[in-house]
């Protein structure tokens, strides 16, 4: 089964937008021939550091914009940077359309069933290959090893994306709540059901997540999956050598629902947005929720959080075969180079890219990206610098729970959050909807 999952998407994609589809099959060249006379005869095939990236990716644009404008003016002026956006919605469809028409961008913002060594851009000679060429600039080792750990995993050992954002994942939690009812931070799955145990005695609500936001219920069941059964749980069953409705899997769809029915997530939880999630916990009235590292920038927003916060993985599980220290991560959306396009000037792009994206992105946005911070960044919130720190000091990590799934499967683990934990859906019936979307592809 290995692949086939992958196959199927990139087969489906290719099928629903069947006239870019055939464009690339015949189309594109796929290697870095430049016979078409776009070398200018020191190798530089583009005229332009041309990006496409989403029209709602405003943080992404805004980083490109200071670094043309700053550290990397120098190789703006060797490849003039221009943006192009287009809405998320449309974009897999331009790209596609791009690719049959030989016009990719230099940098652009690919599905990842396109970019998997099997997927129809990587096949077809689209993709570079990150990891080679940013060692041939020598600077391959400025993306941090947790950073390298997650594209490793998400792409078999391929590296075809910059990884420009980078989240970890964890439960964030009232300082003062915990404090004033005697607990301590759960190192443990057992001493986690305590401490909301205790929280919900005391009249507190111990977690609060989004029904209507359901991967901030999902991420719960992958957690209890990597901690119990370990850190390559969920690629056992992307290979096939598991599934989701053996009993071991299942036992973690389970042990949410348990919590769920024992009252120690929000009332009401299936029409709780996001906002309101938040709201809860910045306004004290929830003492812990799940989620990632990307609402920092909320937390640390005085206007919006009053509450004092911090942070911890999620915990172990006695006997279980993960580890604490598995960090759960993800990089974003993909950050898709072109093999063809590929010449000496996005060479520099590139080596300021990695010298410089991960303190620049620190500095003006106060979040973390798959590169190292080479410059020293002052005033960084105390959480933010102490979450920092673990990502610094990781060496391994674990996927989400939907990394490897296909759209169906990602959409049905949402959907179904909410009725998994209230008890609407059981824990074998749900597992089996998202086994049942993998095998069909």
């Amino acid at each position: 089964m290995a692949n086939q999952i992958r196959s199927r998407l990139g087969l489906k994609a290719i099928l629903a937008l069947s006239a870019a589809g055939a464009l690339i099959l015949s189309g594109c060249s796929g290697g870095t021939d430049d016979g078409d006379g776009s070398n200018d005869g020191d190798g530089n095939r583009a005229t332009e550091f041309s990006v496409l990236i989403t029209a709602e990716n405003s943080a992404g644009a805004d980083m490109l914009e200071r670094l043309a404008e700053g550290p990397c003016a120098d190789a703006n002026a060797a490849l003039p940077y221009t943006l192009d956006q287009t809405p998320s919605a449309q974009m897999q469809q331009k790209i596609l359309l791009l690719a049959g028409q030989d016009a990719l961008p230099v940098m652009f913002a690919a599905g990842q069933q396109f970019i998997y060594k099997d997927g129809q851009l990587a096949a077809a000679g689209q993709v570079l290959d990150v990891k080679a060429t940013l060692t041939d600039l020598g600077v391959f080792d400025l993306i941090t090893p947790a950073a390298q750990s997650v594209v490793d995993q998400l792409y078999d050992g391929e590296f075809p994306s910059l990884p420009l954002q980078f989240n970890t994942e964890g439960i964030f939690y009232n300082k003062d709540l915990f404090a004033q009812n005697g607990i301590d931070v759960p190192e443990t799955v057992d001493e986690l059901l305590e401490a909301a145990r205790t929280l919900k005695a005391a009249g507190l609500t111990p977690i609060v997540a989004s029904g209507k936001t359901g991967w901030s219920i999902s991420r719960w069941v992958g957690e209890f999956i990597f901690r119990d059964l370990g850190a390559d749980a969920m690629m056992r069953v992307r290979d096939g050598q598991a599934k989701l409705t053996d009993p071991e899997y299942v036992r973690a769809a389970q042990r949410l629902q348990d919590m769920g029915l024992e009252g120690l997530f929000i009332n009401g939880i299936t029409n709780v947005d996001m906002d309101t999630a938040l709201n809860q916990l910045f306004t004290g009235q929830a003492a812990m929720m799940y989620n990632l590292t990307n609402t920092l920038q909320r937390i640390n927003d005085p206007a919006v959080n009053t509450q004092n916060l911090g942070f911890f993985p999620f915990p172990a599980i006695t006997g279980g075969k993960g580890s604490i220290d598995d960090l759960p991560a993800n990089v974003g959306s993909p950050n898709v180079l072109s093999n063809k396009l590929y010449g000496p000037n996005v060479g520099l792009w590139l080596k300021c890219m990695a010298e410089n994206y991960g303190s620049v992105s620190m500095e003006s946005q106060g979040v973390y990206s798959g590169f190292k911070i080479n410059t020293p960044v002052a005033n960084v919130a105390p959480l933010t610098a102490e979450i920092q720190e673990r990502i610094d000091n990781a060496t391994s990590t674990v996927l989400w729970f939907e990394a490897l799934f296909n759209q169906k499967a990602t959409t049905d683990a949402s959907n179904n959050a909410a009725p998994l934990l209230t008890g609407a859906m059981s824990a074998e019936e749900y597992m089996t909807v998202l086994q049942a979307d993998l095998e069909e592809g």
